[in-house]
């Protein structure tokens, strides 16, 4: 199947660059309305809207709706590939005399560089389609997750781990000089190369285990989006289900992964942990990783009771909840999860960063709403956190980041408006936001571009309000280390990130 799907690509990639098939393109003749339809899986609306787009209308309702297609009309849309090709290759299959369906998802995505084509297995949200094992999973919102949130900073070289149909490979071709992507699914290698091909890109695609196919190399950057659900440890679908008990998927990689990075390499990889009665999730993810050797980074996106979370995943892999057979399968895995005591399962992002320095890890929440691609604060962060290690705070010259923001929050009160929160707001980035009081405020009032130093800013507001000296001074000395990390103060005569 392969070798002939790589040979069609060069007269399908012809054809889309012809008929405009390309992200841009796809928003102009949907429209907004439309555009928004096929996010949600409604086909109606897209039908509609595509029915007077000539041959680009063609290949939405081939590529993306599955709709049954008149043979000339496709031949036309996809020429100079001849309809014959395309179904001796196994792109689209004759249903009756005269018609053809598609047979892969094949879909334009602009992530920062220009239209990709990304080509994975059908994935019933349009026409009813079964999962099978070995289903290539396409552009979903965990891999446009984590698109978003990998730093796009030019490096050398990348290795994308569970590659699957090469999502995140293709975007690294964009800011590295190699890419190489390792799968243990022989058709994820096989969608990987062809979406390669279709997109004229250089990958180095190589089948195996988690990290197996590079033993013995370094990277600069590492992305993955594995198969980390935490499960059975079984494996139904090759594309989520790891064959590791619970959470040691991503046990796995981010124990691993510091081992394939060069110094100063970071990674960006999706994982999932759970929550434990009685344990700290933070404290568990950051037993994974080494002693010394990797500055983390872990936010956590959400949390998802386990009922929900078995629930999502049966209906991911096209199983009813309510079927017998399948009602005892969700049976076992929330018993499995009981006896773990699992409370809920977390989801986020993990960045890494290899040093040679003791290892520093900071877990936490990153459950609010943001808008900025998260990416390359993952670098800023790791920068921020070099010179918080290279200076001495105390001495240092502090000022507010620009997006910094001061608010109050007051309730009715017997006398008037009663301050309840005083936090500053970073209105840029992750958006975060930090509680205070009021002699934090003013210590904060005090850091400007040429001014005194922390440890004066706090002899001064010490004696000007009767505080104890030390004890401030241990208090500010917490509050701007976490405001640096967060972006929210920066060293005075540093440009932000």
């Amino acid at each position: 199947m392969t070798t002939t799907l790589l040979s069609i690509c060069p007269a399908l990639r012809t054809a889309f660059e012809r008929t405009r098939y390309d992200a841009d393109s796809l928003l102009e003749a949907l429209g907004d309305a439309a555009h928004a339809a096929l996010g949600r899986s409604e086909p109606v609306p897209i039908r509609l809207a595509s029915h007077t787009k000539g041959d680009l209308g063609v290949l939405i309702r081939l590529f993306l709706l599955v709709d049954d297609i008149d043979e000339n009309d496709a031949a036309r849309a996809l020429a100079p590939l001849t309809v014959d090709a395309a179904v001796e290759a196994g792109l689209l299959d004759r249903v009756v005399e005269g018609t053809v369906r598609a047979l892969l998802d094949v879909r334009p995505l602009d992530a920062g560089d220009g239209t990709r084509w990304i080509v994975s297995d059908l994935d019933g949200s349009m026409r009813p389609a079964p999962t099978a094992p070995d289903h290539v999973l396409g552009v979903g919102q965990a891999s446009l997750s984590l698109l978003r949130g990998t730093p796009t900073t030019h490096v050398r070289d990348v290795l994308d781990v569970g590659t699957g149909c090469g999502v995140q490979a293709v975007h690294a071709a964009g800011y590295a000089d190699s890419v190489t992507g390792t799968d243990i699914s022989e058709r994820s290698m096989q969608l990987a190369a062809v979406t390669a091909a279709l997109n004229d890109l250089s990958l180095e695609l190589i089948s195996g285990s988690w990290f197996e196919p590079v033993a013995g190399r370094t990277f600069d950057r590492i992305v993955a989006n594995p198969p980390f659900v935490v499960g059975l440890g079984t494996v139904e679908h090759s594309y989520r289900d790891s064959g590791i008990d619970l959470d040691g998927a991503s046990q796995l990689m981010i124990g691993e992964a510091p081992k394939y990075l060069k110094p100063g390499g970071t990674a960006a990889i999706l994982a999932s942990w759970l929550h434990v009665d009685g344990e700290d999730w933070r404290a568990r993810v950051a037993s994974w990783l080494p002693d010394h050797g990797v500055d983390a980074w872990i936010l956590q996106r959400d949390v998802a009771d386990p009922a929900l979370y078995v629930g999502t995943w049966m209906r991911d892999g096209g199983l009813d909840p309510k079927d017998p057979a399948n009602a005892a399968l969700a049976q076992s895995w929330l018993d499995h999860f009981a006896a773990a005591d699992v409370s809920g399962i977390g989801f986020g992002f993990v960045y890494l960063r290899a040093t040679d320095l003791p290892t520093d890890v900071l877990a936490e929440d990153l459950r609010h709403a943001f808008d900025d691609p998260l990416g390359n604060e993952a670098i800023a962060y790791f920068d921020r956190l070099t010179w918080l290690r290279e200076n001495d705070v105390a001495e240092s010259v502090f000022e507010l980041d620009p997006a910094t923001a001061l608010e109050h929050v007051s309730l009715p009160g017997d006398d008037g408006w009663r301050t309840e929160v005083i936090r500053v707001h970073r209105g840029n980035g992750p958006n975060w936001q930090h509680e205070i009081d009021d002699v934090g405020a003013m210590l904060l009032a005090g850091m400007r571009a040429g001014g005194l130093p922390l440890n004066e800013l706090v002899t001064l507001l010490a004696a000007a309000h009767g505080l104890d000296e030390d004890a401030l001074s241990e208090a500010a000395l917490e509050l701007t280390v976490a405001l640096v990390r967060h972006g929210l103060v920066v060293p005075s005569g540093v440009v932000p990130a």
